[in-house]
């Protein structure tokens, strides 16, 4: 009814709906099955006269890139609220379009991600381009570690992805973790008559990143931003250089921290930066660690997590799985797949290489570090526990379902996980 009440004030959508029957129910179909796509048309209606003509098919990297850019071309750079306008309705109107593929073509799970993924991507990506443009044209371009002047082709700036974004795992309504990386000369003033350093531009560039995606407009939010993963944390500086964030993973950073490595990558930016960072990661992710140490830091961490964001005592009690969060859920699959890098990635360095849960397990079963069929079943495991929180995201449900229905998938992964990490865990029937 609110969708219904909505598109009431809007006649020529009533028109569209009363001509095309097959709209019609397809809208209805969407409906039915998620919530999740009727609130997004219900709050944002202009979102309908795309959605009533999309062929449900998956948007692709290309036309995605295409799209977005000539929709920005038409606007001048000083249009900052026309920016803000088309890319939250290029991302809103493309992730209504891997939904309805999602619910009416019935896409493969992993191809869901990837289009998620391939969307975000393309959104940061010009929104990096749209910022370091704004920030140039006001203070001129800062000068790189190598005394090379700058430019929007020569950015000396990358942005990093890491959680689900990094691990190509995006949702519906997941937000991004970013961290701001650059190779400026800090010290060294932009060319511009309102010259800055190098330092204070990369910070303005970031800042004006995030203003462009998290500003809450009449459109909503681009994208939700998570910056804590940045070095130091909260305390620590919104961007980073490379050669400090090197210096602070090798020597500062806790184990966790680099757990969180395993899921990043860089994701926009100036191609040779990115692919240095994606050096100083393999460099990182591959030292030569002490396997009982690795464990015992995991374990710590799994354990803080399952005592802050899994099931209560009650809730355990009435039959609840936490699909997350609790014991066999998707975060201990997550920790395994972190721990095998970790622990095995300096005597196989290609462990290192993806970034993905699904690859990395491949890879372990490749080395020989787990068996092909422990790494099949966590695979499996893994895939459904992440479709069916994709269906309960577009259903508006939260992540709980009946423990009964999971026993037998549950079971493989809590298994596998007293093998692996926690050799004294008891299996019981209740999980607990």
């Amino acid at each position: 009814m609110p969708l219904v009440e909505s598109v009431l004030r809007r006649t020529v959508y009533l028109v569209m709906l009363m001509e095309s029957r097959g709209a019609l129910q397809r809208l209805v179909k969407m409906a039915t099955v998620s919530p999740w796509i009727c609130e997004e048309l219900t709050q944002y209606p202009v979102l309908l006269d795309e959605f009533l003509s999309m062929d449900f098919g998956l948007p692709q990297r290309k036309d995605l890139e295409d799209s977005l850019r000539q929709q920005l071309m038409r606007i001048e750079i000083d249009q900052v609220e026309d920016q803000m306008r088309v890319l939250r309705l290029f991302k809103k109107s493309n992730a209504l379009a891997v939904a309805a593929s999602d619910v009416l073509a019935e896409s493969h799970l992993m191809k869901v991600s990837d289009a998620l993924t391939d969307i975000a991507e393309v959104c940061v990506q010009a929104t990096l381009n749209l910022a370091y443009q704004a920030i140039a044209q006001r203070h001129g371009y800062p000068v790189n570690s190598l005394g090379q002047r700058c430019s929007l082709d020569a950015q000396a700036f990358a942005v990093i992805g890491y959680g689900k974004l990094g691990g190509i795992e995006l949702g519906y309504g997941s937000d991004l973790d970013l961290v701001f990386i650059h190779d400026f000369q800090e010290q060294t003033e932009t060319d511009g008559r309102k010259g800055i350093s190098g330092a204070e531009f990369a910070i303005r560039v970031a800042q004006k990143f995030m203003s462009l995606m998290t500003t809450q407009t009449l459109d909503g939010r681009v994208y939700e931003i998570d910056t804590r993963l940045r070095p130091s944390g909260e305390a620590g500086m919104l961007v980073t250089s490379l050669k400090a964030y090197e210096q602070y993973q090798q020597k500062s950073a806790w184990l966790w921290e680099h757990q969180a490595l395993v899921r990043a990558r860089s994701i926009a930016g100036e191609k040779s930066l990115c692919e240095q960072f994606e050096r100083v990661r393999c460099q990182i992710l591959t030292q030569v660690r002490d396997e009982n140490q690795v464990r015992e830091e995991v374990l710590k961490m799994r354990q803080k997590m399952k005592d802050h964001l899994g099931s209560s005592a009650e809730q355990k009690k009435h039959g609840i799985f936490h699909l997350k969060q609790d014991a066999g859920g998707i975060v201990d699959i997550e920790f395994m797949a972190q721990y095998a890098v970790l622990a095995w990635g300096g005597a196989h360095p290609d462990l290192a290489h993806y970034s993905d849960n699904v690859r990395i397990l491949q890879d372990a079963a490749k080395t020989g570090c787990l068996s092909l069929e422990d790494a099949e079943a966590l695979t499996q495991a893994y895939l459904r526990e992440r479709a069916m929180s994709h269906r309960l995201a577009l259903a508006n449900q939260p992540l709980q379902v009946s423990a009964a229905d999971w026993h037998e998938t549950r079971a493989v992964v809590c298994r596998l996980w007293q093998r692996l990490i926690d050799p004294s865990a008891i299996i019981a029937l209740d999980f607990e």
